[in-house]
C-alpha cells in the first residue's frame, strides 16, 4: 500500500479518474430516465465491492502471498475474500429489494395484489421464464469477482516484470560503468609508464629537450586526470591531447622516421569518450619507430556523414629482447573491451598486421 501511495503519480491520477468515470457519469444517466432509487443502491454497493475485491488483492494479496514462496496461503485468501463479500452483497440486495426468505423463484419488490395476478406463476422447471434472482446474482458475482482477481493479479505481474527489467538495466549500467571506469583507470598508468620511458632516454640525449618534455607530460596528465574525469570530452580536445602526445614523441624522432598527420581543421565538436585513439598512436611509437632503420608513422582522422574513421598506420620491427611481452599489447586490448562497451553495434575496428606494417582502421557511428 505505501508503495503504491509513494509510486508513479500518473498511475494514481488514472486510477482516481477511472472511478470518478465510474461513480460519477451513472449519476446523470440515473436522472436523466428516472432509475429507480434501489437499482441505484444496487449499483454503487457492487462497485464498492469490486473495487475491495480489486485493490485488496492489487495492494496486499498479490504482493504479499502470491509473489512468495507459499501461494497456497494467496488462494486460501482469496477464497476467503471472494466469499466474505458475496454474503455482505447478497444481503445488501436483500436489504433493498426487501427479498423474502424461502422464495426459490424470480425474488422482486412487493406489487400490487391486481399486478401479481395478472402475471402467471413461474415454474422453476421452465427454461423460458426468468432465471431466480439468487442465482443470477451468484453467477454475475462470480464472472466479476474473478475477472477482477485475474485482471489485479495480470496487472502486478506486468508491474513486476516491469520492474525487474528497471533494476537489470540499472544494474548493467552501473556494471557497465565500473567496467568502464576500470579499464580507463588502466590506460593512465600504462600510458603514463610508457611516457616516462621515453622522457628518461631523452634526458640522457638532451637535458633542455627533456625538460621541454616534462612540461608536455604534466599538460598531458592534468588531462588524463582532471578533463577526461567527466564521461565524455570533446573531440577538440581529444586531438589536442594527442597532438600534444605526438609533440613529446618527437623529441627523440630522428630523421630516418617519417611522421604524417591529418585530423579535420573544420568538424563538428561532438562529444566522445576520452582517451579512445591514443593507444593506437602510442603503440605506433612504441613498436613502429626504429633508430637505425627507415620507420614511418601515418595518423589520419575524418568526418563525413555521420562516420568518424580514423587510421593509424606503422612500420614493424621485431619485437626486442628488452620489451616484456606480459605488457605488450595492453592498451589495444583495453580499447577494443572499450569500444564494444561503448559503442555496440556502432563501430568497426579492423586489424591488418604483416611482417612489415600494423595498421588499424576504426571506423564510428556518431550520427
Amino acid at each position: 500500500m505505501k508503495n503504491f501511495l509513494t509510486g508513479n503519480k500518473i498511475k494514481i491520477l488514472l486510477h482516481l479518474l477511472a472511478w470518478a468515470i465510474i461513480l460519477g457519469i451513472p449519476l446523470y444517466f440515473f436522472k436523466r430516465w428516472e432509475v429507480g432509487q434501489d437499482f441505484m443502491w444496487i449499483y454503487y454497493i457492487g462497485n464498492i465491492i469490486n473495487g475491495i475485491i480489486f485493490y485488496t488483492n492489487y495492494l496486499i494479496l498479490v504482493p504479499k502471498f502470491f509473489f512468495g514462496s507459499r501461494n497456497y496461503k494467496y488462494y486460501l485468501s482469496v477464497i476467503f475474500l471472494l466469499t466474505f463479500l458475496y454474503f455482505i452483497s447478497d444481503k445488501s440486495n436483500e436489504l433493498v429489494f426487501r427479498y423474502v426468505p424461502g422464495r426459490n423463484n424470480t425474488e422482486e419488490v412487493v406489487k400490487p395484489e391486481t399486478e401479481r395476478k395478472e402475471r402467471p406463476p413461474l415454474n422453476p422447471d421452465d427454461h423460458h421464464g426468468h432465471p431466480p434472482f439468487r442465482e443470477m446474482h451468484l453467477f454475475n458475482y462470480l464472472f466479476t469477482s474473478l475477472f477482477l482477481v485475474f485482471f489485479s493479479v495480470g496487472m502486478r505481474v506486468l508491474e513486476r516484470h516491469s520492474q525487474i527489467e528497471k533494476l537489470q538495466k540499472e544494474l548493467e549500467k552501473e556494471k557497465l560503468n565500473s567496467e568502464l571506469a576500470f579499464l580507463k583507470n588502466q590506460i593512465s598508468p600504462h600510458f603514463f609508464f610508457n611516457t616516462l620511458n621515453n622522457i628518461y632516454s631523452l634526458i640522457s640525449i638532451n637535458a633542455e629537450d627533456s625538460q621541454k618534455a616534462v612540461l608536455r607530460l604534466s599538460k598531458l596528465m592534468r588531462y588524463l586526470l582532471y578533463d577526461s574525469e567527466h564521461g565524455n570530452t570533446k573531440l577538440s580536445n581529444e586531438i589536442d591531447f594527442m597532438n600534444n602526445y605526438i609533440d613529446l614523441m618527437r623529441l627523440r624522432m630522428s630523421n630516418k622516421i617519417s611522421l604524417n598527420l591529418s585530423f579535420p581543421e573544420k568538424f563538428e565538436d561532438i562529444n566522445i569518450p576520452p582517451l579512445i585513439f591514443i593507444p593506437f598512436i602510442e603503440n605506433a611509437f612504441k613498436h613502429g619507430i626504429s633508430y637505425r632503420e627507415k620507420s614511418f608513422i601515418d595518423v589520419s582522422m575524418t568526418i563525413e556523414k555521420g562516420l568518424l574513421k580514423f587510421r593509424c598506420a606503422n612500420s614493424l620491427f621485431k619485437v626486442r629482447e628488452d620489451n616484456d611481452p606480459v605488457y605488450s599489447g595492453i592498451g589495444l586490448e583495453n580499447v577494443t573491451k572499450r569500444l564494444n562497451l561503448l559503442f555496440p553495434g556502432k563501430h568497426d575496428i579492423k586489424i591488418n598486421k604483416s611482417e612489415t606494417e600494423f595498421e588499424v582502421l576504426l571506423q564510428i557511428n556518431i550520427a
